[in-house]
């Protein structure tokens, strides 16, 4: 189903999901979660399932790395994305997107469907709903509406510290408020909570406020959803094709795909190729688009042995991350950015082929566990030497570790995140599978 598409159930739905979210096209691990949970609720007795988000244009304009519209993969009936347009004139440019988007969830919130409305990201969306239920409430509207606010890390590594380290203490005060206010607050990670509550503690000495007291007290963690099945059982002559169509082999290649941030380290990982063993015997593809692109691309020069691809559509990303004789992403704490859990390392932990190489940066930890060849962030001797241990690898210990990569990184599965997530938000319990547990900490 594209964008503006509605399904209409027969007769009124029953119950509505809406999640408010930075959705497709951008290249984000927690568009693609969204997604995840989307697909979810819909074996989960939601009959209405809407992802409220941004128009292509205000995406385009804020310089976020996209993927080609044409190769967006489309949601299943009974999911709509809406783009609600900008509200009022020119003379207002930010608040006018932000307007739009409170006026629609204002709407789905009191037409009489009962509905769980989920924000990724607190600025601007956790705002966006806080603002639609505080009109809502003070027009003396009826909602039934039960609300989850899920902080994705950036949240905090970038607008609370840069708020509190600028002395903006109120825009980072209003940001907690308007999270807090959320009936279920979690977090990406153990170390996102913490984060939360350091960042907590800091407003609260300088404001005089008690936030650090409720998030101890509430914000629980909920890891991101992961599609497990895309990436599981894997046709290799499907592999195969996809490869020789960008002009690569099986095992002869080391991949980076992420977003091209400063904080993802390809740089610290073209230096450590290029003083590696493997840069004689492999090429380094670095698939992704994002800020960071342009120089990522001016370091590498003109050189033959690395490959730069921006167009990898979602059906092609399992493939690669397959075929790949090794996966690395050498992340490294900065300013605006942490690794605060690394989607894309669980999606290759699923994905099988050469072994994972990282750092132990932010949450990186929580989602590889002790499954993966780990180095000191920006140290490109010890990435270089990681390289050639991964490559040296017997076809047994590649396969073994494989395995038990893939066996820890299905606890991120989207069906048991989502049972997790919404355990006791749900009217009827017979909506949730019978051995559906609760492991949100």
């Amino acid at each position: 189903m594209r964008d503006g598409d509605r399904f209409v159930p027969d007769g009124r739905p029953q119950r509505r999901l809406v999640i408010v979210v930075r959705a497709d096209p951008v290249i984000c691990g927690h568009a693609t979660e969204a997604r995840g949970l989307a697909e979810v609720a819909l074996t989960r007795g939601f009959d209405d399932v809407r992802i409220v988000t941004w128009p292509i244009e205000a995406l385009q304009a804020a310089g976020l790395p996209l993927k080609p519209l044409d190769e967006l993969l489309p949601y299943s009936p009974g999911i709509t994305v809406e783009r609600p347009g900008p509200v009022g004139d020119y003379r207002v440019p930010t608040g006018r997107h932000l307007l739009g988007l409170a006026g629609r969830l204002f709407e789905l919130f009191t037409d009489g469907v009962p509905t769980v409305c989920m924000s990724m990201y607190l600025t601007p969306h956790a705002n966006a709903v806080a603002e639609a239920l505080r009109s809502v409430r003070a027009s003396g509207l009826d909602a039934d509406v039960t609300t989850i606010a899920e902080a994705v890390g950036s949240d905090i590594t970038n607008v609370v510290r840069s708020c509190i380290s600028e002395g903006a203490v109120g825009a980072a005060a209003s940001l907690f408020t308007a999270y807090l206010a959320h009936d279920r607050v979690v977090a990406v990670s153990s170390y996102t909570r913490d984060l939360i509550l350091e960042s907590a503690a800091q407003v609260d000495l300088a404001c005089g406020t008690r936030f650090a007291e409720e998030v101890t007290a509430r914000v629980e963690v909920s890891y991101p959803a992961v599609d497990a099945g895309a990436y599981l059982d894997l046709d290799p002559s499907a592999v195969d094709t996809a490869l020789a169509a960008r002009g690569l082999v099986r095992d002869g290649y080391l991949l980076f795909l992420s977003r091209v941030a400063a904080a993802k380290g390809a740089d610290d990982l073209i230096a450590a190729y290029r003083a590696s063993a493997a840069s004689r015997t492999h090429r380094l593809v670095i698939a992704g688009n994002g800020p960071a692109h342009a120089e990522t691309r001016a370091l590498a020069g003109d050189d033959p042995r690395i490959l730069f691809l921006t167009d990898v559509p979602d059906e092609e990303k399992p493939l690669l991350m397959n075929g790949c004789a090794a996966y690395a992403l050498p992340s490294k704490p900065r300013p605006e950015f942490v690794e605060t859990f690394g989607i894309a390392l669980v999606e290759k932990m699923l994905a099988g082929g050469g072994p994972v190489i990282t750092t132990r940066t932010g949450g990186i930890p929580e989602a590889v566990g002790d499954t993966a060849i780990e180095v000191p962030h920006s140290d490109p001797a010890a990435l270089a030497a990681a390289i050639d241990r991964a490559l040296a690898m017997s076809p047994a210990e590649r396969e073994a570790a494989a395995e038990r990569a893939r066996e820890y990184a299905m606890r991120f599965d989207r069906t048991a995140v989502f049972d997790n997530l919404f355990a006791g938000l749900l009217d009827d319990p017979a909506a949730l599978p019978v051995d559906a547990h609760v492991t949100i900490s």
